[in-house]
């Protein structure tokens, strides 16, 4: 079900697959919508979660508000959207952008999340390898999609363009201690040649007490659509089993069995 909803006196276009499983909401990424990566992820969630997502002020179906691009304001809009639209702890899978968003959800409203899992995520701007300026030339295909999509008018997505690669220069700000206090299961995924820094990746992981950490070999930051399969996997069982991992030879982690 795809329809227009009223979250925190806005309209965002939002999606639902009905099921009677626990809430899931997926999280786009940055100059992006909901359409372009959902079926991706859908196979590894649809069968026994109750699906939700949303595309975020200012992209794709949502129209642009003002600070829509900064991540406190996209956090503050997701709370929004888990009171009063999913209205029930949810499971958050946040590709590149969207993973922050999680993060930063997990961090101010724990009790709105059971888990987390973050997609080629940083925490930090210096975690991305690099962040290209923009010319102001937008291809003709990202033009014509934005034309058919978004309600705001076809010269602004060169605006956002240029306003997204600004933020991303100083946000997100997150420290360690900001990520010590996430309290639910969290597994932080990138590509083995994600655009997210591999030492950047390992130090989001390693400061998250539930965290886990999974690497896709042989992709990109795009590593969701370009091995679905193997994401998809490390997805469902991540989601089929959230206690404490117990090991046979813990060197990071506590082994609650040695204790």
């Amino acid at each position: 079900m795809e329809r227009y909803l009223t979250v925190d006196g806005h309209q965002v276009y939002s999606y639902e697959w009905d099921n009677n499983g626990e809430a899931v909401v997926l999280l786009h990424g940055g100059l992006s919508q909901t359409s372009h990566w959902d079926s991706y992820i859908l196979p590894a969630v649809e069968d026994d979660f109750h699906v939700y997502a949303y595309d975020r002020t200012g992209h794709g179906f949502t129209g642009d508000r003002t600070e829509s691009f900064h991540y406190a304001f996209q956090t503050k809009e997701a709370i929004a959207y888990l009171e009063e639209v999913v209205k029930e702890p949810a499971h958050l899978i946040g590709y590149s952008d969207g993973g922050i968003v999680a993060l930063m959800v997990a961090m101010q409203r724990p009790e709105l999340v059971r888990s987390v899992i973050t997609l080629g995520a940083n925490f930090q701007p210096d975690g991305v390898v690099h962040i290209d300026d923009f010319d102001g030339v937008v291809s003709v295909e990202n033009q014509e999609e934005y034309n058919r999509t978004s309600p705001d008018a076809p010269e602004t997505l060169a605006h956002k363009i240029r306003k997204m690669i600004e933020i991303q220069k100083s946000e997100p700000d997150l420290t360690h201690a900001d990520l010590a206090t996430i309290q639910c299961p969290v597994m932080v995924m990138a590509g083995d040649d994600d655009v997210i820094q591999h030492n950047h990746t390992v130090e989001l992981y390693e400061n998250i007490p539930l965290g886990q950490l999974a690497i896709v070999p042989a992709t990109s930051h795009k590593f969701i659509k370009e091995r679905p399969a193997l994401a998809q996997l490390l997805i469902r069982e991540f989601l089929e089993d959230l206690s404490y991992p117990v090991t046979s030879m813990p060197m990071r982690r506590t082994n609650p069995r040695t204790e």
